[in-house]
């Protein structure tokens, strides 16, 4: 079957899915594999639990009248969504960087869908299969697209271009996010900045932080429009209040690193002729989820849990806002940063050493990366911590903690609970 028959099939009532666990009736399985995973063998469960059709690339699971052979099913699932792409004619603003990539993403959702019918990628799913799978979630409905784009190595921003075939652009930063994959610094930069070279190639527009001279640089020679200078922070403590055309916006999130993030979402609002009104109730509403700078009060301790992702750049930023906040006791709380291949050793040394010099009652280090370094109070493991740190201690505190998902922080014995 080609992919303009598959479409056909699709969009009757444009639902797709990867997950048996999460089947819609009439809904087309897509029988993806993995190294450690055949989804060729849940095809007949997908059927079974509603599916129309399944498509899949082995002859051993085809049943008659319901499955759809084709070569490669990761490849027709992403071939369907970029043929999607383009029967849409809608406008899709493609969204990458090494920091805030998913706070910025939905900053942007909640000022756009006060207007338009805004269809976004949901939670991070912005890698090979995520975003042929936010693409296919819009439909004939939506006005505006959001696709937020994830990658750890060269090309494969430039990939999932070709696929969603962005109109805008931003790239959040350039920060020390999956150093391992990406080769270096300069490798974050080539790859990220593959954004830039799919608009430039086709005529496209670029959103840029005019105070970062690396985005200015790569974007001279193409259309650009510069995130709105005159928004700064009238207050941050611990919540970010913004000075918006002469009005003050209180927001329900922390850090001034997310300054920029407030930025692209009232300028890109503003570019698709957002009122200022609906774009002050769109940035109001907002409040993150999934541990990602979360502010949460628990009897006496009050904990900012930014547990969901953590590398040098988004530690350093966070421990400087947490530094800044105006609180009687502070505890640290971090854990290991993960992908930074040859530099990990020097890079859980250098945020060991930043912190000796911050206005920090208590710093916590857990992870056989920061253990290895010369941290005072230091855990191999969330186990480890478990078993060895009296919880009772965590009274009255204000609390930061900081680290990737893998390290599993918010899972630790809590002074949430204390």
């Amino acid at each position: 079957m080609n992919i303009e028959a598959l479409y056909q099939i699709y969009s009757s009532n444009y639902l797709v899915t990867t997950d048996t666990r999460a089947i819609k009736r009439d809904a087309i399985f897509f029988s993806l594999k993995g190294d450690h995973f055949n989804g060729n063998k849940f095809a007949e469960k997908a059927i079974q639990k509603g599916a129309k059709y399944a498509v899949i690339d082995d002859i051993n699971y085809q049943i008659k009248g319901k499955t759809i052979l084709v070569n490669n099913v990761l490849e027709t699932l992403q071939k369907l969504a970029n043929y999607h792409r383009r029967q849409l004619n809608i406008p899709i603003l493609g969204i990458t960087g090494s920091n805030g990539k998913t706070t910025t993403k939905e900053l942007i959702h909640a000022v756009l869908k006060t207007q338009f019918n805004t269809g976004a990628t949901k939670g991070n799913l912005n890698n090979h299969i995520g975003v042929p799978l936010t693409l296919l979630s819009f439909t004939n409905e939506t006005e505006i697209g959001i696709v937020e784009m994830g990658a750890n190595h060269q090309k494969e921003i430039e990939f999932l271009c070709s696929i969603c075939e962005p109109d805008v652009g931003y790239i959040t930063n350039f920060g020390k996010a999956h150093l391992e994959g990406f080769g270096g610094i300069e490798g974050v930069i080539k790859g990220k900045s593959e954004l830039y070279t799919y608009l430039k190639s086709n005529n496209k527009i670029a959103f840029v932080d005019a105070n970062d001279t690396k985005q200015l640089e790569l974007t001279n020679t193409m259309e650009r429009i510069s995130l709105d200078s005159s928004i700064n922070i009238s207050s941050s403590q611990p919540y970010i209040s913004l000075n918006y055309k002469n009005q003050i916006i209180v927001t329900q999130l922390i850090g001034i690193y997310n300054l920029n993030n407030l930025k692209a979402a009232i300028s890109i609002g503003e570019y698709h002729k957002i009122s200022k009104k609906n774009i002050i109730t769109g940035i109001i509403n907002y409040k993150p989820t999934n541990n990602r700078s979360q502010v949460i009060e628990k009897k006496t301790n009050t904990v900012i849990m930014d547990a969901y992702n953590a590398n040098p750049t988004s530690t350093l930023a966070a421990l400087y806002n947490f530094n800044k906040i105006k609180e009687t006791r502070k505890v640290v709380i971090l854990g290991d940063m993960f992908e930074l291949g040859e530099d990990s050793a020097k890079e859980h040394q250098y945020i060991v050493n930043i912190c000796e010099n911050l206005e920090i009652d208590r710093f916590i280090f857990i992870g056989k990366n920061y253990y290895e370094t010369t941290a005072e109070e230091k855990y191999d493991s969330v186990e480890s911590m478990k078993k060895q740190l009296n919880i009772s201690t965590f009274k009255n505190n204000y609390i930061l903690i900081k680290g990737s998902r893998g390290c599993l922080l918010y899972t630790s014995p809590s002074p949430r609970d204390s």
